[in-house]
């Protein structure tokens, strides 16, 4: 556990979890993650705010009798997951005259989830307050920042607000304070991939929300804490906008290298016209590189290998997971080798369907690729840059 003070009667209670592999059996993490609980002790009242992943809740336990703190009044659970309310039942053991303060929704959630009694749960609805005494809790609805119980909870007379998941990151450290990094920023942009895009108009929303406060600091349960606001509020304005870059994603999946060479000449065309791509291997590629790259994509051709008369499962997935994860897109193709014949991109654009691109005319090739295959890569990679400069990006 690491313990730390962040401001007068304001601690970090989490602890990092640097073996950690893969997150909710889908989120590949290459740092790691950490679980961050906060403990206020006001003059009168003490709360926690948001508490421990279950597998560290004996550690998480044993924490408060090693900071010699003796009591606990409210336990904020700012959102229902148990990367965050897992270790509620066991404080409300520990501290059995504890109460849960939350909304209406995540009181439903943690009824479920962890059977916490009804009678230990208490209701708060958006802009309610409650005072510890020298502080003021101040309660945020942010349904959306990425469940529909989120929220947050804002201190007024120290001006600092606990953002649960929004403005977090899977990432490690020792001091309790961001230092901005490339390794951060990337952490950051990957969270934000994975688990904020599909919901990036309202975080346009609470971005702007929490500029007009000013904080002093941002404090969320999975990575450092903002004592610098404006480096991730300013990171998240750029993600969630509506407006991609001049970016061409390229995942491809080639059984026999037919399909390879076509997206790495289509690759070279874009690039001679001043358009940069991102190449993925959808077999061997990390999924989390994957949804960095759909955060700035304004493009995307997907290369696909025939595997019994439709694509390659790996371009499924790819599919699907940039339709739930609802990026910036606006144009999108595909192109892609057969030996013996099937329905190449019928699926796949079905799927695509809910993004709304613009689809440039796909390309399917029997075998290797053949002049007049190359000619129709060249118009393609043509039709990419007019897409683009009309948008603006060249």
């Amino acid at each position: 556990m690491l313990y730390k003070k962040i401001k007068d009667g304001i601690f970090y209670a989490g602890m990092n979890d640097k073996d950690r592999l893969i997150f909710d059996e889908l989120i590949p993490l290459d740092n790691g993650t950490s679980y961050n609980s906060y403990l206020i002790s006001g003059s009168e009242k003490t709360a926690v705010i948001d508490t421990m992943y279950p597998k560290f809740t004996k550690e998480y336990i044993n924490s408060f009798d090693e900071n010699g703190i003796t009591k606990v009044d409210y336990i904020i659970a700012n959102h229902g997951e148990q990367d965050h309310s897992g270790s509620i039942p066991a404080l409300l053991e520990k501290f059995p005259d504890a109460v849960v303060v939350t909304n209406a929704i995540c009181a439903g959630n943690i009824k479920e989830m962890l059977l916490v009694p009804e009678n230990k749960i208490k209701i708060i609805s958006n802009n309610d307050e409650l005072s510890l005494g020298n502080k003021t809790l101040n309660f945020i609805m942010a349904p959306g920042v990425h469940w529909p119980d989120t929220m947050f909870t804002y201190i007024k007379e120290d001006n600092i607000i606990f953002t649960c998941d929004f403005l977090g990151s899977h990432y490690i450290f020792d001091d309790v304070f961001a230092v901005p990094s490339k390794e951060l920023e990337k952490s950051a942009k990957k969270y934000y991939a994975e688990i904020m895009m599909p919901f990036s108009f309202v975080c346009r929303k609470y971005v702007k929300q929490i500029k007009e406060l000013n904080v002093e600091m941002i404090l969320p349960s999975h990575g450092p804490v903002h004592n610098n606001p404006s480096y991730i509020l300013d990171l998240y304005e750029d993600w969630a906008g509506e407006k991609g870059k001049n970016l061409v994603l390229l995942p491809y999946v080639s059984m026999y290298n037919s399909t390879k060479e076509m997206i790495d000449y289509l690759a070279e065309k874009l690039q001679e016209k001043g358009i940069p791509s991102f190449k993925y291997d959808m077999v061997d590629g990390n999924l989390g590189d994957l949804a960095i790259a759909l955060v700035d994509s304004t493009t995307i051709v997907l290369g696909t290998s025939m595997v019994l008369a439709g694509p390659h499962p790996a371009a499924f997935n790819t599919i699907y997971l940039a339709g739930i994860l609802k990026p910036k897109v606006k144009v999108a193709s595909f192109i892609g080798s057969y030996g013996w014949g099937g329905n190449l991109f019928g699926k796949m654009a079905e799927m695509l369907a809910p993004l709304k691109c613009d689809i440039i005319e796909p390309i399917q090739v029997k075998g290797k690729a053949k002049k007049e295959d190359y000619l129709k890569l060249d118009k393609m990679a043509d039709e990419i840059y007019l897409k683009h400069k009309s948008l603006g990006l060249i």
